[in-house]
């Protein structure tokens, strides 16, 4: 029985280091990374809209409301003038971005909801995609929009999509 108990200890050793280690990648996976704008490459905005867009220009983009985070704005310029806005706020819990998610979504018009995207999606009235994933809300517009049809609505969606598969 005395060789029984270094092989107990060492697989109970290793379950505990597989287990930490696959909580910690988890807990990171989840943390949005530094810089925003890297959530969509100019290269997935070019493939996806059908033309060529640069690389994003990044400012900052204004507090909704008196003590919330500050943004960022990343926008992607074509050679024929459309431009591509994505905003993205990272803020302190997801409670806290569900909160100003839906408080801001009145601004903009009756919304017209998106299912599985994010945690919560919808298109605005100009036809602008706002979403939530975890504590990160995110707004993508193009300019000029055009007219609004189901293949335009997929592009959005498909770069929304990008996006929240990275949160």
């Amino acid at each position: 029985m005395r060789y029984l108990a270094p092989r107990h200890n060492f697989w109970l050793i290793a379950a505990t280091f597989l287990a930490t280690t696959c909580a910690v990648r988890s807990a990171r996976a989840n943390e949005p990374p530094a810089d925003v704008c890297s959530l969509l490459p100019a290269a997935d905005v070019s493939k996806t809209l059908g033309r060529e867009f640069g690389s994003p220009r990044k400012s900052v983009a204004p507090r909704p409301y008196r003590n919330t985070a500050e943004g960022t704005d990343c926008h992607y310029q074509s050679k024929d003038g459309s431009e591509l806005l994505f905003r993205g706020y990272v803020d302190p819990t997801p409670a806290a971005a569900a909160d100003l998610f839906d408080r801001l979504a009145k601004f903009f018009g009756a919304p017209t909801p998106i299912a599985g995207l994010g945690d919560q999606a919808y298109f605005d009235a100009e036809h602008a995609l706002h979403a939530r994933k975890g504590k990160v809300r995110f707004f993508i517009n193009l300019t000029p929009m055009g007219t609004f049809t189901p293949a335009r609505e997929k592009q959005l969606k498909d770069l929304a999509n990008r996006v929240a598969g990275q949160l």
